[in-house]
């Protein structure tokens, strides 16, 4: 594992002991004009290595101080965020790529889906998978993990979404949609689940009556993620549209739910799971993208703030912190970089 560290050669060091007090106050005085730090980091952008093959999910803990990573390696890495950022723990168990990672609500254990056709959970603390879902017959593709009691949802590309008891092995239920699904989230009360799939729509599914109560029209291609608001109100949908949506969910909104759409994050012939995430407070949006940026919205005028480049590969999934402005990102490039936002 290693962290980018700038480093000073030898010869500038030698110059720098030679600069004079007049030297010394004026680089203090442009020092002094560089932008303000906003967040805790070592340093304003941290790159993070040390995974053997793509990135294709990230996700910092509820508190904020750890994250997790996973991917193509089917190993999960725990590193610190602040500090060194150093790795703390690498997760082994999966016998497929890692698809998508999710956090308890109380940071203490880890959901994982993967294309080994299962799910898993871990205890952190003990760093050890303490559960494992089987029922699938396909690659599971997305996850989701409720507030207490802990429950799970998964979507698969046997064409079912299945909700899961985290105190139990088996599914509990078992939605039958017609093609793959490749996005699941809850809603608020988690009462229904959101699923979108390689038929372009997004279904709400009553968890109470096991049917679709609620069926969103507008992309014209694969739904790749679902995210959910802060507040809960609304959804964020990505798409290999090449557009990023924003729907209403509330009960008795206008017909038409579709609010917004974001354009400007891309997709290619590799066909990933492309991901995309709101900010805390819900002010902004942001989209990993297949061109290698990273995309920054305002979410009520709907403005691109931010093409952030970096990343020599795809950019797979996004992660905001949750109470500093901290932009994390994950990449076909094998790296996450960290990277502080005004």
């Amino acid at each position: 594992m290693s962290i980018e560290v700038l480093k000073r050669a030898p010869d500038e060091l030698e110059l720098a002991a030679k600069r004079t007090k007049q030297d010394l106050a004026l680089a203090t005085t442009q020092d002094s004009t560089l932008p303000p730090r906003t967040s805790d980091l070592a340093a304003p952008i941290m790159h993070l290595t040390g995974h053997a093959a793509e990135v294709f999910c990230c996700k910092f803990g509820p508190y904020g101080d750890i994250l997790a990573s996973a991917g193509f390696d089917r190993q999960i890495f725990l590193w610190n965020v602040f500090g060194e950022c150093e790795n703390i723990a690498c997760l082994p168990g999966h016998t497929g790529s890692i698809s998508q990672i999710c956090f308890t609500k109380d940071g203490t254990h880890l959901v994982s889906a993967s294309t080994d056709k299962s799910m898993a959970m871990w205890d952190l603390e003990a760093g050890v998978r303490v559960r494992r879902f089987k029922g699938h017959q396909s690659f599971v593709n997305s996850c989701d993990v409720s507030d207490s009691p802990t429950m799970i949802c998964s979507g698969s590309d046997d064409g079912t979404v299945r909700l899961w008891d985290s105190r139990r092995r088996h599914c509990v239920k078992t939605l039958n949609n017609k093609y793959q699904v490749t996005a699941v989230c809850f809603n608020e009360k988690a009462d229904n689940i959101m699923s979108g799939g390689i038929d372009n729509h997004i279904k709400m599914w009553d968890l109470k009556h096991g049917e679709v109560s609620l069926e969103m029209k507008g992309h014209c291609d694969t739904i790749t993620c679902l995210s959910l608001s802060p507040d809960g109100n609304f959804v964020l949908s990505n798409s290999m549209d090449n557009t990023v949506r924003m729907w209403d969910v509330r009960p008795f909104a206008p017909a038409n739910r579709c609010l917004k759409a974001f354009v400007g994050a891309q997709h290619n012939f590799e066909k990933n799971l492309i991901r995309c995430c709101w900010s805390p407070q819900g002010t902004k949006i942001v989209s990993g993208s297949s061109d290698r940026m990273v995309y920054v919205w305002d979410t009520s005028s709907r403005k691109l703030l931010y093409k952030l480049p970096g990343h020599t590969g795809s950019v797979n999934d996004v992660d905001c912190h949750p109470t500093q402005p901290i932009l994390m990102t994950a990449s076909s490039d094998k790296s996450i970089y960290m990277g502080e936002l005004k």
